[in-house]
């Protein structure tokens, strides 16, 4: 249910709903005007015009992302290009070819700048054909150099629409791995810190511990010494001892493992959907630099599959200490297995796992979502 609320609210994105605009503009004014080529032939126009809209929603109410969507659309373009020449040839209205402007917008976001331009020149060789010997047109030329104006504009909209999207998709992915690095450097520091604390509690320590022994000595074997003053300085020497254990063993406190909250929210806060809840246990942190890492890497893999392919609203993300390990358990409620394909980075995640020593297990069913967990020992 919610997957077909996802991709109904998908048909409300605004260019889709400039195109219905157009396509409803085309609609009234054949309504309107009710010109056909022929007698008979506004039925075959309404089917047309039908079929236009059919193809045009035709890849977000079947497709879960935008990966598994790309082949779909350019079936419905190339579609949408036919049906629009067809109402083009059939439609004694001048704006019909309104549609092929849709049509050249969507070709945008699809095909590369040289490819666009083919199909640009192709679509309106035709547009001028049917122009210049169905309708006869007295300027048919007049006419395509108009709506190539037209075409042109929101092509070239579009295509930057679709390089702005990208490049916004990636900063945010560079910016989330940047965040996740720096945190991981961060607490990489704060493991050193704890190493040089406790070489100070080693130095520190030690130093007084054979100042007390020696003190201690002196007292047992010489019965000439001031024992007062020796004593006095053998209790000074314990205060201080104890102090600086006290002083140490607080600092270490802060310093039980590498903090993870700080990696794994940034790794979810640049992402806009799905809705990602996240449960980091109390005692989640990592005992090294490389189990750190293998964590943030494979949690920001699994995040990046879920947003790219799974189609899903809701997304988890647990932390978790078992014993002496880390488990992190990532789950949507995507399309499942039809997301489970190669290229998905599930490779490289079960090497940088099992790299350590641990292991990573994967479950989807289709329509049910896809279960990823991986355990990483110390």
């Amino acid at each position: 249910m919610s997957i077909a609320l996802a991709r109904l609210r998908s048909l409300a994105q605004p260019l889709n709903l400039a195109a219905f605009l157009a396509w409803l503009g085309v609609v009234a004014s054949f309504v309107g005007e009710n010109r056909a080529i022929a007698p008979g032939a506004e039925s075959l126009v309404g089917l047309l015009l039908a079929a236009f809209l059919a193809a045009f929603v035709w890849p977000d109410l079947t497709s879960g992302d935008d990966a598994s969507r790309v082949r779909p659309q350019r079936v419905s373009v190339a579609l949408q290009a036919v049906f629009a020449l067809g109402v083009c040839w059939f439609a004694r209205t001048t704006t019909a070819p309104v549609l092929l402007v849709v049509v050249l917008s969507e070709l945008a976001m699809l095909l590369s700048l040289r490819a666009l331009v083919v199909a640009a020149v192709a679509i309106n060789v035709v547009l001028y054909g049917v122009l210049a010997f169905v309708w006869q047109a007295s300027k048919p030329g007049l006419i395509v150099l108009i709506y190539s104006g037209f075409e042109c504009f929101a092509a070239v909209t579009a295509w930057y629409a679709r390089r702005a999207e990208t490049a916004a998709a990636q900063l945010r992915s560079v910016n989330a791995h940047l965040l996740a690095t720096r945190s991981l450097l961060e607490e990489s520091a704060r493991d050193q810190e704890r190493l040089r604390l406790s070489r100070e509690l080693h130095d520190v320590v030690g130093h007084k511990l054979t100042a007390l022994k020696l003190n201690l000595a002196l007292l047992e074997r010489d019965s000439d010494v001031d024992r007062k003053k020796a004593l006095g300085t053998a209790s000074q020497l314990a205060g201080e001892l104890l102090g600086d254990v006290r002083g140490v063993v607080a600092q270490l406190r802060q310093h039980e493992g590498m903090d993870l909250r700080h990696a794994i929210h940034a790794l979810v806060a640049p992402l806009p959907k799905p809705r990602i809840a996240v449960e980091l246990g109390d005692d989640a942190r990592a005992a090294d630099v490389a189990q750190a890492e293998a964590v943030i890497r494979v949690a920001q893999e699994a995040l990046t599959n879920i947003v790219r392919h799974a189609g899903a609203t809701h997304a988890t993300l647990r932390l978790a200490r078992d014993g002496d390990a880390l488990v992190l358990a990532i789950a949507d409620d995507g399309v499942g297995s039809a997301c489970l394909r190669a290229g998905n980075g599930l490779t490289g995640m079960r090497e940088r796992v099992e790299g350590l020593g641990g292991t990573l297990d994967v479950s989807a069913a289709a329509g049910s979502g896809v279960r990823i967990e991986a355990r990483i020992p110390d």
